[in-house]
């Protein structure tokens, strides 16, 4: 397990901890859940955590929020160097199984609609990535290094397209001002967020599909309601499409003083996440509204436990310097 000290690697080894399973996690920072403390650019150390293992889950990277305070060759060396070096060294180590945590944030500019008043994007796999920064830029990369192995290697590889999942709040200055975090969360599993005992069901079910399915790439996103007939309506009217599909919604949101967004620029879709890993999300919209009418976090436990962890020593606010 690569990343144990963050979101997902610690919540990825408090479950399979609490099946029983045997876990090597290796961070460049020390946790509870973090067995090796090193860099998985570093092969001596790879090769060392890899001994005995027969699953490597690598969800380990430099996020968006590094953008603003490490070098581009650090997101190389982590994210391209590191995946590679971990491939390597699966393949070497006879694995039976590899997945890597990818993002959403990799299709960059295919994103959102080209023009003002253009219909909402509707993602699938199919959506050919434009990335816009040095983190998109890596992770299409260390995606590609993986289909290559499993090619060159026959390694089983799934690497998962992760949406929304992260607890802090909203980067955008003029997002956090107009809505509660909260709010802005429960929005966002219309069409781009997912709940972290989501995001470890669907690695757990990729492991396990892995050898059979030899490569895939899937979009990990909570089920959105929408259909592509909506997309229109999306980009500008997102509240009217959002109250026909939910017409308890308005009055919930006004209970709290809450607001729908204007625009929805994107759809994640799931079709295939759920088809070929036989995953089934729990916690969706329509989970968000219930929760919110019975007074319930609409969280998971398992989201709630984690909590949020930053990305750097020192916070500054959502996005933090080094």
């Amino acid at each position: 397990m690569t990343g144990s000290a963050g979101h997902l690697g610690e919540a990825l080894v408090r479950v399979l901890s609490e099946q029983g399973r045997e876990v090597v996690g290796v961070d460049v920072l020390d946790s509870p859940f973090t067995t090796v403390v090193g860099s998985i650019a570093d092969r001596d150390v790879v090769r060392a955590c890899l001994s005995g293992v027969t699953e490597v889950l690598h969800p380990a990277t430099l996020h968006k929020p590094h953008v603003g305070s490490h070098e581009r060759q650090a997101f190389v060396d982590t994210n391209v160097t590191g995946t590679l070096t971990l491939l390597e060294e699966s393949v070497a180590a006879g694995v039976a199984g590899f997945v890597f945590t990818s993002t959403t944030s990799a299709f960059g500019r295919a994103l959102t609609p080209g023009a003002a008043g253009a219909p909402a994007t509707w993602l699938t796999e199919d959506v050919v990535p434009v990335p816009r920064n040095v983190y998109g830029v890596t992770k299409t990369a260390a995606e590609n290094l993986c289909e290559l192995v499993h090619r060159d290697h026959r390694l089983p590889v799934v690497v998962l397209r992760t949406s929304r999942f992260f607890p802090e709040a909203d980067d955008r200055d003029e997002v956090r001002e107009a809505y509660e975090d909260a709010n802005i969360k429960a929005n966002e599993f219309l069409y781009r967020r997912v709940d972290l005992a989501d995001v470890v069901d669907a690695h757990l079910l990729a492991l396990t599909r892995a050898p059979e399915l030899g490569f895939g790439r899937f979009i990990v996103s909570a089920t959105t309601p929408f259909t592509s007939a909506d997309l229109g309506a999306l980009h500008g009217s997102a509240g009217d499409v959002v109250a026909r599909l939910f017409p308890d919604q308005p009055a919930e949101y006004a209970r709290r003083g809450w607001r729908m967004f204007d625009e929805v620029d994107r759809v994640y879709v799931n079709d295939r996440a759920r088809s070929a890993l036989g995953w089934r999300p729990r916690y969706d919209f329509r989970h968000v509204l219930d929760s919110l009418r019975a007074d319930e976090d609409f969280r998971s436990p398992l989201a709630a436990v984690v909590g949020a962890k930053g990305y750097h020593a020192v916070s500054t606010g959502p996005y933090t310097v080094r």
